[in-house]
């Protein structure tokens, strides 16, 4: 079958579209197999290819955590979906077995696996999941869009709705607008009924964003955030804090942050190491909230938000498999706003 792999770390010159990778089959008998037609990057495809402490590859490695497609393969213990279905994947994966996965806190799992990190991924023609791992998805969304929602959508519904537990009278602030997760944390916030100010260097991406909805816009480049924030609510700062990108955005998002305030986390995108004066931690009596993907539970209501019409994901570019490279080349730049997509095969 087709597929994007790698067989080495390194740059992006090790990617490569390759015609002769061994389709996979079904490993257990509550798997599913999925003909995938379309399929988006994750800021994740960068850490693999360049390669993630403790993870360790099988060359060929097929990259890719998205996907949308539809089933031609079930096992004989699976009865919730069946073949010809169109779904989407849930790229994380536990145990099912564990006292987290029993919690219902899969991505605790001491076992989790994340599709094109730690299991072949979806950058090919064909994939097996779990049938607990994928979602019908009706016609009316288009591939691209359905390819596009799953990782990020997910894992800002983690982190505004379960960890931070976002209200109608909290004021968000969102670094980074643009990337996925911070777009898709945009919508839930404002679902919620929360004020949502956000930030970029980018004048066009802030422009977007209120287009979007958000309340307010911070360029970067040329103000202060946390300065901006303290000035535009009297000192009192934001209630909640959503940063993915770590080392470069941290001070900023402690500064903003009111007394009580929660700051989430999910991402170190500008690297991992960042200072906290905890003094500043302990007086303001901040909490400082890590988050990673989601549960099944919590696939399963991001999804029917997103079936509802209340959730989507933009889409900034669509590439064909063949050009794999150029998808990962367009994500790394950074310009992107919304989803890079591959469009794998057709539908």
């Amino acid at each position: 079958m087709r597929a994007l792999i790698i067989s080495a770390h390194g740059g992006h010159e090790r990617i490569e579209c390759r015609d002769d990778i061994a389709a996979p089959a079904l490993n257990e008998t509550t798997d599913v197999r999925v003909r995938v037609t379309a399929a988006s990057l994750n800021h994740l495809d960068l850490f693999v290819v360049a390669g993630l402490p403790g993870v360790t590859i099988t060359a060929p490695w097929i990259l890719g955590s998205d996907a949308v497609g539809v089933i031609d393969a079930v096992g004989s213990g699976v009865t919730q979906v069946g073949v010809g279905d169109r779904v989407v994947i849930n790229p994380g994966i536990g145990c099912g077995s564990c006292e987290y996965c029993a919690m219902g806190e899969h991505p605790l799992c001491v076992k989790f696996a994340v599709l094109g990190e730690h299991r072949p991924g979806t950058f090919a023609e064909q994939v097996v999941v779990p049938a607990t791992h994928v979602a019908r998805i009706p016609e009316a969304i288009p591939d691209d869009v359905a390819a596009a929602f799953p990782l990020a959508t997910l894992t800002a519904w983690r982190m505004l709705i379960t960890r931070a537990e976002v209200r109608a009278d909290d004021l968000v602030l969102i670094q980074g607008i643009g990337s996925p997760v911070a777009l898709a944390a945009l919508q839930i916030a404002k679902s919620r009924g929360a004020t949502v100010w956000v930030t970029s260097s980018s004048e066009a991406k802030l422009t977007q964003a209120r287009a979007l909805g958000a309340d307010d816009t911070i360029n970067y480049t040329v103000q202060d955030v946390a300065r901006e924030v303290r000035a535009r609510t009297g000192k009192r700062g934001a209630t909640v804090v959503v940063d993915n990108s770590g080392a470069a955005s941290w001070k900023a998002s402690l500064g903003a942050l009111g007394r009580r305030g929660r700051l989430v986390t999910c991402g170190a995108t500008t690297g991992p190491m960042v200072e906290t004066d905890v003094r500043r931690l302990f007086w303001n009596q901040w909490s400082i909230l890590g988050s990673t993907m989601g549960s099944e539970q919590e696939f399963t209501a991001m999804v029917a938000e997103v079936l509802a019409g209340r959730l989507t994901m933009p889409v900034d570019s669509v590439f064909p498999i063949e050009r794999g490279r150029e998808a990962f080349d367009r994500l790394a730049s950074g310009q992107h706003f919304g989803k890079v997509v591959i469009q794998v095969q057709a539908g």
